[in-house]
């Protein structure tokens, strides 16, 4: 009896916590179907109880080339950061080169350099060499958030694929870079399938690079066209909120799609047998 009354307190707590988290993602959906006459109203409105779908209609007419560009940023950042991290990680792991503890120790510092000063210099970097307002740029600038994390889960995991599948390889014949890619990146589905899809979010929901370095570009990603429906007298929260909801499916359809593999990627190197 003891151990039931128990379960069921936590439980409890546990469903108060998750209601709490959860509130504000209900309150952008209610917001985003409240007409701009309701938005000020005291008390406010729990429900949509007069809907209106015209923050959705300024989506679809307003915000498809800002979600365009925004999937070719996010695309871009995880091919870019798979090409730099999964090369990086493998011969931090397997080929063990002089100085690999001290690279390491590096990219977990770089995790903790602000977005804002790094942004501050790239500024700087692309205003003179002309990259500055376009979406390589900020592809490039995306990526440098996502290598350091991919290149330690990428080593977390490596360093855990048996030495025999390696050896085995060298003993048909392939040298590092095929069995890199003939046996360790095989093996290392999971650990790809999590840093794409860290680095497919960080670059999806970046506003500090966009707005330092994309400004002014003819293609904005989605962040950047939130940001244009606030103004100095007017807000437009109805179709800010929409916008925000419309934005946050591909995230949530990727958590759930890619949940099994992240445990499994985060978790890599963390025991051994």
């Amino acid at each position: 009896m003891t151990q039931t009354r128990r379960t069921w307190w936590r439980t409890g707590l546990g469903v108060v916590f998750t209601a709490l988290m959860l509130f504000p993602v209900y309150w952008m959906i209610n917001v985003s179907f409240t007409r701009d006459q309701d938005m000020r109203k005291s008390p406010p409105y729990w429900f949509p109880v007069h809907g209106t779908l015209e923050g959705y209609r300024a989506v679809l007419e307003q915000q498809g080339p800002y979600l365009a560009t925004s999937l070719v940023v996010g695309l871009g950042t995880v091919a870019l950061t798979l090409v730099i991290a999964a090369p990086a990680a493998y011969s931090l792991a397997k080929l063990r080169p002089r100085g690999g503890g001290v690279l390491s120790f590096v990219l977990l510092i770089a995790q903790m350099i602000p977005g804002v000063i790094m942004a501050m210099g790239f500024y700087a970097i692309y205003l003179s060499t002309g990259v500055l307002n376009t979406v390589p740029g900020l592809i490039v600038a995306d990526s440098t958030l996502a290598v350091p994390f991919a290149v330690l889960i990428f080593t977390a995991f490596m360093s855990g694929i048996p030495e025999e599948l390696m050896q085995a390889a060298r003993v048909d014949g392939a040298g590092a870079f095929r069995t890199f890619w003939s046996v360790v990146l095989p093996v290392s589905r999971n650990s790809v399938i999590t840093v794409s899809l860290f680095a497919f979010l960080w670059a999806w929901s970046d506003f500090v690079f966009a707005s330092t370095l994309d400004q002014g570009g003819g293609h904005q990603p989605i962040t950047l066209g939130i940001y244009h429906y606030i103004g100095n007298n007017n807000q437009e929260w109805n179709a800010i909120m929409a916008t925000a909801v419309v934005a946050s499916i591909p995230a949530t359809v990727l958590l759930v799609i890619a949940q099994r593999y992240v445990a499994a990627g985060v978790t890599a190197g963390a025991v051994k047998d």
